[in-house]
């Protein structure tokens, strides 16, 4: 088995089509042929099923797609980390952070961990809450933040950042007659959420209170903070985020006000994966987990 065959296993399984598979690998469908049956041989099994209606991944497939991916990842954190090496740096920390929603703690945390451990490299990927799964668990990345703890088996998720939960609404909308909103008046109004499909189901208690509500609701689903505040301001809907967040923005067109409930929070949790192989890699993300605990504590 060669790294070309696992080469054009991935490019067939993503693309599903032979004809799109070779040319994506710049060779001519036969030896693509070749090369997926020289595989298939080797390994005992089919990884592809062949019909009339297409190519589709056997359950062997799938399975096996999920392994060369984390060859392929480890293959190229290798080459990242002697680049790294060379250019003076100890190794690399790569963390996931959520799309479009990023939090204005992490860059003054950051700015702290260049100066505390200059011979780390940082790099941050924005990405969605299933990216961000799957590159912890193949070893793309070392750290990740989401707004949920349902991330499934082999991940830790810690809460690091809990806050309040802000109501924004447009500058000049009818609820701003209220101090504090009350969630009956609120959902009388559409509102504008973060998508699930990309941040999963936050662990913010206002999501369990609109679920608990009596009425249908008219939700519009965002896949970033700077959207949802751009249809809030327009007047398109209502919007939440963490108080924190909000509280730096300072956008004329948006007013910030808590809710009408007790105790409503948002959660952030960072997220690792449960081994630790004891690489630098490794003993770098135990300084940063370390370092991070002393700015929440301080």
């Amino acid at each position: 088995m060669e790294l070309r065959h696992l080469r054009c296993f991935v490019v067939l399984a993503e693309e599903l089509h032979f004809t799109r598979a070779a040319e994506r690998l710049h060779i001519e469908q036969s030896p693509l042929s070749r090369t997926i049956k020289e595989l298939e041989d080797e390994l005992g099994v089919l990884l592809f099923d062949r019909d009339r209606r297409g190519t589709r991944l056997t359950q062997a497939g799938e399975v096996f797609l999920q392994d060369v991916r984390r060859v392929f990842a480890t293959l190229e954190l290798a080459r990242e980390n002697v680049k790294a090496v060379s250019s003076g740096y100890l190794g690399i920390l790569r963390i996931a952070v959520p799309s479009g929603c990023i939090d204005p703690r992490l860059s003054t945390f950051l700015a702290r961990c260049r100066e505390e451990d200059p011979a780390v490299e940082i790099r941050l990927t924005e990405a969605s809450l299933t990216d961000q799964l799957r590159g912890l668990r193949s070893a793309s990345f070392n750290l990740g933040f989401a707004y949920t703890a349902e991330v499934g088996d082999g991940i830790i998720a810690e809460p690091i950042w809990v806050d309040s939960v802000a109501v924004a609404v447009a500058a000049r909308h009818p609820l701003l007659v209220h101090t504090q909103i009350p969630l009956e008046d609120l959902i009388r109004y559409p509102l504008v959420v973060a998508d699930p499909r990309l941040f999963g189901n936050c662990d913010c208690q206002v999501g369990q209170l609109l679920r608990d509500a009596a009425v249908k609701l008219d939700v519009e689903y965002v896949a970033s903070m700077d959207m949802m505040l751009t249809l809030v301001a327009a007047g398109y809907g209502v919007g939440f985020a963490n108080a924190a967040r909000m509280r730096v923005l300072n956008r004329p067109d948006i007013v910030m006000r808590p809710l009408a409930a007790p105790n409503v929070i948002h959660t952030t949790y960072l997220l690792r994966p449960e081994a630790d192989t004891g690489t630098p890699a490794a003993i770098s993300l135990d300084r940063f987990i370390a370092r991070l605990h002393q700015q929440i504590d301080g």
